[in-house]
């Protein structure tokens, strides 16, 4: 047996039609992701306020913006991405897992909204873009997989790694 060496890597082979497809798909996605977070924004800023002093109401645009572009980009994405080779039951709990971190994100922002009591407005709103946006982080250090729930692999994918 000989192991062969290339200097250069094979290219992949694009189409036209592969190229416009794709870029429609990505702009599907980033529209569905904007027009989530303009959604949250609308409707559940009025309800939240309450909960928030004045000085913290940015933080709670923050955390709907973050809640309605997590869930206007994964729900297309699971739907038309891995929807389509998964099963239904498998879609519905990847959604169901997005939701359960999108209001994840909504309770951290209303959380770092109370620092409007102490705090003025735009430090407020500083300090909860970077709560919100780096939130995620210990979410991804849990090892899911010894949990039970990690089954992130895709099945095409691990049967040929065997």
């Amino acid at each position: 047996m000989s192991a062969e060496f290339r200097a250069e890597p094979p290219k992949a082979q694009r189409s036209a039609v592969g190229n416009v497809l794709f870029a429609g798909a990505v702009i599907v996605a980033l529209a569905a992701m904007v027009g989530g977070a303009f959604a949250a924004v609308a409707g559940l800023l009025e309800p939240l306020s309450g909960l928030a002093p004045e000085d913290g109401e940015h933080a709670l645009v923050v955390g709907c913006v973050g809640l309605g572009g997590v869930v206007g980009l994964g729900v297309p994405v699971i739907l038309f991405g891995t929807g389509s080779r998964s099963g239904v039951g498998d879609a519905g709990r990847k959604i169901l897992g997005l939701l359960v971190f999108a209001v994840y994100l909504l309770v951290v922002a209303v959380v770092f909204a109370q620092l409007g009591y102490a705090l003025p407005r735009d430090l407020t709103t500083t300090v909860a873009v970077f709560a919100v946006g780096f939130s995620w982080m210990p979410l991804v250090m849990v090892p899911w997989e010894r949990l039970g729930l990690g089954r992130f692999v895709p099945r095409a994918v691990s049967r040929k790694a065997e």
